[in-house]
């Protein structure tokens, strides 16, 4: 049987056990010219020597107004390639494999003097008010996903993750809500998350797999649902993407439904998804309990668990929750701790 604790293995990518460090920003006040520094070093690392499976470094943009935040990462010149390098080889000296999430933050891009979307949205009354990408600009912004993604891979990732969720740029083209364009992008939502994934998949070795993170629905009012989130997805899929990571919502301020904020609450999309999609999933969404993160892998409603804020709480959590369901010789300490386990 599954559980949090066994190995995991898609084409090329074997992991030690389940557990998954999502990609969270350190908004790290010495990082404005998107290198990860002595933080980010010292972040990454310890989470893999204390036990994690798979550490997804934090939303890295493709150009310096596609960040949340000028403190974000990005890997828009290959200046950035050794920094990314020296955090990446920390982290494979200490057991665990790496991915790397990359995006553009969109309309929600806070630090760009004019945001750029889809449309001239705003996300609320007090956001900045962006400008529609040209067409011309769409299809050059799909080559910056790829070049990317060609200096992720320069710099040693096992795996690439593409951020679709949460309301950035890629999530925002196919929300019918954020998309109102009359170009080919506005008649085909998937068009631009289809795109970018093929020239990510284009350059990436043969045996490496192509996450994407996605909002299974949305909160605003007149946001899509569960159906519309499985035929985006089934688009990715069948232009490459190989697992999915399962959120919601964080595509603008909450309207009548609202999100469950309770522990688990997000696993049953992630089963959905792995139900309909026949692909592997990330589970997301409160799961600090070991036993409750167990269950998801044991009860087959995901493949791995993103454990976010847990971790960011404790460095070790996937050691603690490896002993807690089954015991020390499970997860053995790290060699200069011993003593303390």
């Amino acid at each position: 049987m599954n559980r949090l604790f066994t190995p995991f293995s898609l084409l090329n990518l074997e992991l030690r056990n389940r557990i998954v460090m999502p990609p969270m920003c350190q908004y790290s006040v010495q990082a404005k010219d998107g290198k990860p520094n002595d933080w980010h070093y010292v972040h990454y690392a310890s989470r893999a020597v204390g036990g994690a499976g798979l550490v997804i470094m934090e939303m890295t943009d493709v150009e310096p107004d596609g960040r949340i935040t000028d403190y974000d990462l990005g890997l828009w010149s290959d200046e950035q390639i050794p920094a990314f390098a020296r955090v990446i080889s920390a982290v494979h000296s200490h057991g665990a494999k790496v991915g790397i999430q990359i995006a553009h933050a969109g309309r929600k891009a806070q630090d760009a003097e004019v945001p750029v979307a889809p449309s001239v949205i705003p996300v609320d009354a007090g956001s900045k008010t962006p400008r529609a990408l040209t067409t011309a600009e769409t299809e050059a912004m799909v080559d910056k996903f790829r070049a990317a993604a060609v200096r992720a891979i320069a710099a040693g990732v096992d795996t690439i993750e593409l951020h679709g969720a949460h309301g950035y740029l890629i999530h925002q083209f196919h929300s019918p809500a954020l998309n109102r364009r009359d170009d080919v992008y506005g008649k085909d939502l998937s068009l631009f998350g289809v795109q970018v994934i093929r020239a990510v998949k284009s350059v990436m070795p043969a045996g490496m797999p192509l996450a994407l993170r996605i909002s299974a629905i949305e909160y605003i009012d007149g946001g899509y649902g569960i159906g519309h989130g499985l035929d985006i997805a089934r688009s990715y899929r069948d232009a490459g993407v190989d697992l999915f990571h399962v959120s919601t919502g964080g595509e603008g301020p909450a309207g009548q439904r609202k999100p469950g904020n309770y522990p688990g609450y997000q696993v049953p999309f992630a089963r959905a998804f792995k139900q309909e999609l026949g692909v592997p999933v990330i589970a997301v969404g409160i799961l600090d309990e070991p036993a409750l993160a167990d269950s998801a892998v044991a009860n087959g409603d995901a493949d791995l668990v993103a454990v976010g804020r847990g971790m960011l709480r404790d460095p070790y959590w996937a050691i603690h929750a490896i002993r807690a369901i089954a015991g020390k010789e499970a997860a053995p300490s790290p060699k200069p701790y011993a003593r303390a386990f």
